[in-house]
């Protein structure tokens, strides 16, 4: 059984979100499929986050994103983006992986777990954050390995290895040192925290890591892990640290592989940009196109909701030309 659309959305992000609504706003049919839930990647961040932006520069469709505060939280980006796909009736399709993108005289067929697309034109808005970089070490796939965080309850009283010195890193150091954990660590491959740490909490970790709170291995990395221990490699020589959980935030990177199999170049920058027209966003695949974070590669702060949520504007404008 196959199903007919204008527009394939693939990613049910905020920007594939408004790429639904502009072409919804242009007379297009669209469909949007995600492999995950709606704003998957939203739901995957830590409880309690705050963004960075202020709501209105989240906003999409035309819908008031009202928050408590300027900055709103992630319950509250996830209530409103909700808000968003059901009073503009966006034609999801949750839960559902896209296996195989094929194009035939024209027309995409695309086959997911569920059912068969055909599709005039194709929009990938799939951001980043489904890929963590592994360590690539003997025994991360241990069930106390973990790539996301969500909240620092389960490790009270336990001690807790954090890997990476980026914001992500320092915020999980500081949230579970001052949460109860018995123990924090922070394993880290550069001499320093990042310079990029926000402003406001740079200091924070710095001073717990200068009072001996929190202790930092630095130009280090882990080399194993076992169910009750670490192994680190430290400039001072290897060390074996006790250890109940390792809390790797190394980061995300696109999925290079399936944007390989649309048939969209990628660049041999140090980036790894993937080719498309930044007029139009138009990949080298004809009627294929890039929206969001992805068009960034690997410079995974290029782009976020506020400056890219343009993209679906410019798609939709290129599209009206073509389809009628």
């Amino acid at each position: 059984m196959s199903e007919n659309t204008d527009v394939l959305i693939i990613g049910a992000g905020p920007i594939g979100l408004a790429c639904g609504i502009a072409a919804q706003d242009a007379g297009l049919s669209h469909t949007i499929i995600d492999k995950g839930c709606l704003v998957n990647s939203i739901y995957n961040y830590p409880h309690n986050m705050t963004f960075f932006s202020t709501s209105d520069r989240l906003e999409i469709g035309r819908v008031p994103f009202i928050s408590h505060n300027p900055k709103p939280t992630r319950p509250e980006a996830l209530e409103y983006y909700r808000r968003v796909a059901t009073s503009r009736q966006l034609n999801t399709r949750l839960y559902e992986n896209v296996l195989e993108v094929k194009k035939d005289h024209g027309i995409f067929l695309v086959n997911t777990s569920k059912q068969t697309y055909l599709a005039r034109a194709i929009i990938i808005a799939t951001g980043f954050y489904d890929l963590p970089y592994l360590l690539n070490i003997p025994g991360e796939e241990l069930p106390k390995v973990k790539h996301y965080y969500d909240e620092p309850h389960p490790y009270f009283d336990m001690r807790v290895a954090v890997v990476g010195a980026a914001n992500s890193s320092v915020d999980v150091a500081l949230e579970t040192f001052r949460k109860g954990a018995k123990e924090v660590v922070m394993v880290v491959r550069e001499k320093e925290i990042n310079p990029r740490v926000k402003y406001w909490v740079r200091p924070d970790i710095e001073n717990r890591i200068n009072e001996g709170s929190i202790k930092a291995y630095f130009e280090s990395q882990i080399t194993r892990i076992e169910e009750k221990s670490i192994d680190v490699r430290t400039p001072e020589g290897d060390i074996t640290l006790p250890n109940d959980f390792v809390l790797a935030m190394t980061g995300y990177q696109p999925d290079f592989t399936f944007l390989k199999k649309v048939g969209i170049n990628i660049g041999t920058d140090e980036y790894m940009t993937p080719e498309y027209d930044e007029h139009t966003m138009e990949t080298n695949v004809e009627n294929v196109y890039l929206a969001g974070v992805i068009c960034g590669g690997l410079k995974t702060n290029a782009w976020f909701i506020e400056n890219s949520r343009v993209h679906a504007d410019m798609i939709v404008n290129d599209l009206r030309t073509k389809i009628r």
